[in-house]
């Protein structure tokens, strides 16, 4: 027998903590999987509050609201552009059970309305948490690019929040909008296409891009893009397959978490060492998950070639932190 009004709003109240859990641990399950596959993404996530769950459920007049109510939870994976699009859903159908994927982004009823490119997938969230009824916990997994990501937010502010149907004027210029949004992603998505005709500009990118997401699964602390390109310049000359090295980076990065987050912690961007003495700045880095990589696998070739062309202490400061002798 479904759940009243009042019985479903309550135990919402009471698995919430749960829920939201899940959620995290998904988020990051997801951000980790991503970054193993070196795609660039944004992941957060949220459990619907507990007014908000109530709200919904006397709005939609909903007969059986813990069930009809399938967005408890939501996760939003966000690329810098639409040709990340397809390989960031591989990587959430991969994970994840799926229930159901939306998918309007080439969905054109009528060549005149402009709409939202909708891309959604219902999903078991990670770790299958269970209700008391013995059903795993699902979310609602939103895959936008960067553009609609902030065209969606601003929208549903000015579109659903204030609970009274928007001006026309207003809801049509919102709708235009979204053929600014169509000509930004595919310029952006130009502008990488046309990078990567460059290899002498790719292989320092491709590098950053795969070290930055793995990074950011130990710290989200800013660091220089500058100071990065000059030691991937010479990281570069040591590794030969830069396609197939995000993996290998992926994996050295799970092998030893712990003692790279030890690192971080006794040497990294917020550490007594950094603040106080202003030393191994390199540990401040996303290029420090290469340098500790290549000092595990390949620390002669690495030594060999960062002579001459870097100073010597920031690679003696490095392999101090890891804790070999050069």
């Amino acid at each position: 027998m479904p759940l009243t009004v009042d019985e479903a709003f309550q135990r919402y109240q009471q698995e919430w903590p749960r829920i939201d859990k899940a959620a995290k641990a998904t988020a990051t399950h997801l951000f980790n999987r991503a970054a193993r596959k070196g795609i660039a993404c944004q992941v957060t996530s949220r459990a619907k509050e507990v007014s908000s769950f109530n709200t919904k459920v006397y709005r939609k007049r909903y007969t059986d609201p813990w069930n009809q109510i399938t967005d408890k939870a939501g996760v939003r994976l966000v690329v810098p552009h639409r040709g990340l699009l397809d390989p960031a859903l591989e990587v959430i159908k991969e994970s994840l059970e799926i229930i159901e994927v939306q998918d309007d982004r080439d969905a054109h009823d009528d060549q005149y309305r402009l709409r939202y490119p909708r891309l959604h997938v219902q999903a078991v969230m990670f770790g299958k948490e269970e209700d008391p009824d013995g059903i795993p916990y699902q979310c609602e997994i939103q895959l936008r690019t960067e553009a609609v990501d902030l065209w969606s937010r601003m929208s549903h502010r000015l579109l659903y929040k204030p609970g009274v149907t928007p001006p026309t004027d207003v809801s049509r210029s919102l709708y235009r909008l979204i053929a600014l949004v169509e000509l930004y992603d595919l310029e952006v998505e130009r502008g990488v296409e046309a990078m990567a005709q460059h290899p002498e500009l790719v292989r320092s990118n491709l590098l950053l891009d795969m070290a930055e997401q793995v990074y950011r699964t130990f710290t989200d602390h800013p660091y220089s893009r500058d100071l990065s390109h000059d030691i991937l310049d010479v990281l570069a000359q040591t590794i030969d397959d830069e396609n197939a090295y995000g993996e290998r980076l992926a994996e050295f990065a799970e092998r030893y978490r712990s003692r790279i987050q030890r690192a971080y912690a006794d040497y990294g961007p917020t550490s007594d060492h950094f603040l106080k003495h202003g030393r191994y700045m390199l540990a401040s880095q996303p290029e420090s998950l290469i340098i500790f990589e290549r000092l595990a696998h390949a620390r002669f070739r690495l030594k060999s070639t960062w002579d001459g062309q870097l100073p010597e202490t920031m690679l003696t400061d490095m392999a101090q932190i890891w804790g070999i002798a050069l």
